[in-house]
């Protein structure tokens, strides 16, 4: 089970494992209720609960389960950066580098942040070298190793306190567990590089381009590189054809339906009347629409767009993705503004041929990858039990209350 609590909405996906990296999936919710998130950040904690309590009940139901009680979960948020860190230890004499001794050289390096900056939470650390006795080397030592001296460097990926508290808190008010979260950049590298593990030591960029923020996340030889978010995203271009005085869902459905991300991927041109807010007629064109698209993608992507550039000698392609990589025209338009190759990413290797297509679409990516780091975290964490959630009396109620709604005949 994976849940993201995405720019505006609750999503929750279940599948099982079939093979090694071999997903099919079972069943998939999602609910915008309230409006509970924004920008990747809950804002809203009981109706967060209540909406994830709700679509784990949903799901539960269509896969013939009696409850869902724990799930994976996703990280990120406007105030996402990346920082590197690193711990040092003199041992004294010669000893082996046990994953204890691994495990408190991560723990000091997040201590060491969260001390210095008390306002942030260390979402997840990764490490991306270490140097033993002098000597450096990528992977993490394993027991067989012995040293004196031992430095751990790591890329820690940080964000507002409140991030990672107040998803805890619609899960706590949702009576149900998160068994582990995961950074939303690192789910969608899992899912992309699967393909082609060799992108990893040669360079990628992955830019997620969201419904209210777009990421751009930059890796090569075991570590990350960059990170940059910018507050925009695909509401934002439906909100500039909303401002010819055309209702938010009319301008949704042109953007998606007769829009582009370039005018050079227009087949044809014509002319559309569309009802106005104040019921008067609107004569546009698509050319006019892809005009305004193309202009204010312009400004929200140059910042992300600069930023890559800087690596372009250092990383071999870019990734596109999120629901607003799927508007026509958008690898063309960013490829005009890169001489990195660009395409978009792709976790259909993980699922097998039974699952349904539509879950190849970029929308699931995240939630994909979210599902094989899982995985891979019950590999490494054989025999883990997950401790049930504390179910108080008005729970339960809440819960029969929940249940008379969401019950469905299993598809």
């Amino acid at each position: 089970m994976a849940i993201e609590l995405g720019s505006d909405s609750v999503r929750a996906i279940a599948a099982e494992k079939v093979g090694q990296d071999m997903l099919h999936i079972l069943g998939y919710e999602e609910s915008a209720k309230y409006s509970c998130v924004s920008r990747g950040t809950v804002v809203q904690t009981s109706s967060a609960g209540y909406m994830i309590k709700e679509l784990l009940m949903l799901l539960a139901n269509r896969i013939g389960l009696d409850e869902l009680p724990a799930a994976f979960t996703l990280v990120g948020g406007e105030s996402l950066q990346i920082v590197p860190i690193h711990a040092k230890r003199d041992l004294i004499r010669r000893q082996p580098l046990t994953a204890t001794l691994m495990q408190k050289l991560r723990q000091e390096c997040q201590e060491k942040l969260e001390t210095k900056y008390p306002n942030i939470a260390v979402l997840d650390l990764f490490p991306s070298h270490f140097v033993i006795d002098g000597q450096t080397q990528e992977n993490t030592p394993s027991p067989a190793q012995q040293g004196t001296m031992i430095e751990g460097h790591y890329t820690a990926f940080i964000g507002k306190q409140d991030i990672r508290q107040k998803i805890q808190d619609s899960f706590d008010r949702a009576c149900r567990t998160i068994e582990y979260s995961f950074v939303r950049p690192d789910a969608l590298l899992s899912a992309f590089a699967f393909e082609d593990p060799s992108v990893l030591n040669d360079g990628c960029a992955v830019l997620d381009l969201g419904a209210q923020t777009s990421t751009l996340s930059v890796y090569k030889g075991n570590q990350y590189l960059s990170t940059k978010m910018v507050p925009y995203g695909g509401y934002h271009l439906t909100e500039a054809i909303c401002d010819w005085g055309i209702p938010f869902p009319i301008a949704e459905r042109i953007k998606c339906e007769h829009g582009a991300a370039t005018t050079d991927v227009l087949e044809r041109r014509y002319m559309m009347k569309i009802k106005a807010t104040d019921g008067s007629d609107i004569r546009l064109s698509n050319e006019q629409v892809t005009q305004r698209i193309a202009q204010h993608l312009e400004k929200m992507l140059a910042p992300l767009l600069k930023e890559l550039n800087r690596f372009a000698e250092r990383i071999r392609i870019v990734y596109i993705t999120g629901g607003g990589s799927m508007l026509n025209g958008m690898m063309e338009f960013i490829q005009a503004r890169t001489p990195i190759e660009v395409t978009y990413g792709s976790h259909a290797t993980l699922l097998d041929r039974t699952t349904d297509d539509e879950f190849c679409s970029p929308r699931y990516a995240s939630l994909v990858g979210a599902l094989i780091l899982g995985s891979d975290y019950r590999d490494a964490h054989p025999g883990k039990t997950i401790d049930p959630p504390t179910i108080t009396g008005i729970d339960k109620i809440t819960q029969q209350v929940l249940k008379l709604f969401t019950d469905q005949p299993n598809e």
